[in-house]
């Protein structure tokens, strides 16, 4: 029996083919672009480092990980970004918006275990259990626990995207970006970002409901109440 033979794609023979295909590739590469320079547009002059950043009540770290119940590296660089604001100053209460979905899995607890170890007062950091991505992070901030400005902590190649979505969903924000080294992880997150820009193009359009919203709590509210 005959195997059938492999279908290739044809190209265009002709030139005026030819241009038109260019022409839809070049297309089709400017609107995979255009979300990214969306981001890049709507933060310029929006990023700070830990000694110039602005002083403000509420500072928002995003979780990015654990290692065997623990922050991961670069979960734990944010954090120290955070403890450094703190203690600086600049910030009075730091919330921590993360993952736990799992009982075995629980971000936000292991932040907020790793900054009082580090000299933040346990008082003054919030746990907000359902950032379940950086846009569910934002709205949450907004809606729950009633942040209207703050510093956003996270790693460079995400520190726009939290910053352009935080603003769509209502907080006036700043963003710190942690340096990192150019490792496997970096060029990861870097590439990530290309992919992720689109989605949050979209949620800033379309302002979905978070995975899980729920009733307005008070821990940020309480915390600068003890924090004056």
């Amino acid at each position: 029996m005959r195997r059938p033979k492999r279908m290739r794609p044809r190209l265009p023979r002709t030139r005026a083919g030819q241009r038109r295909l260019v022409r839809a590739v070049a297309a089709g590469c400017v609107l995979a672009l255009l979300p990214a320079t969306w981001m890049w547009t709507a933060t310029g002059g929006r990023l700070r480092g830990t000694a110039d950043a602005p002083r403000t009540d509420v500072a928002v770290v995003f979780g990015a990980g654990l290692w065997n119940g623990e922050p991961s590296p670069y979960l734990a660089h944010r954090l120290d970004a955070a403890a450094a604001l703190y203690r600086a100053g600049r910030v009075k209460v730091l919330l921590v918006t993360g993952d736990n979905s799992r009982r075995d899995y629980d971000e936000p607890d292991a932040m907020r275990a790793y900054l009082t170890r580090h000299g933040v007062p346990a008082a003054r950091v919030v746990t907000d259990y359902a950032g379940f991505d950086t846009w569910d992070s934002c709205v949450r901030a907004r809606k729950i626990f009633g942040v209207h400005r703050a510093v956003l902590v996270s790693q460079g190649f995400h520190i726009r995207r939290a910053v352009a979505l935080c603003d769509a969903a209502g907080v006036d924000s700043w963003g710190v970006g942690v340096e990192e080294k150019n490792d496997a992880t970096w060029y990861y997150g870097g590439t990530r970002e290309v992919f992720a820009a689109a989605k949050a193009a979209l949620d800033a359009v379309f302002h979905p409901d978070p995975t899980f919203l729920g009733p307005r709590e008070t821990g940020v509210d309480r915390a600068l109440a003890g924090a004056r």
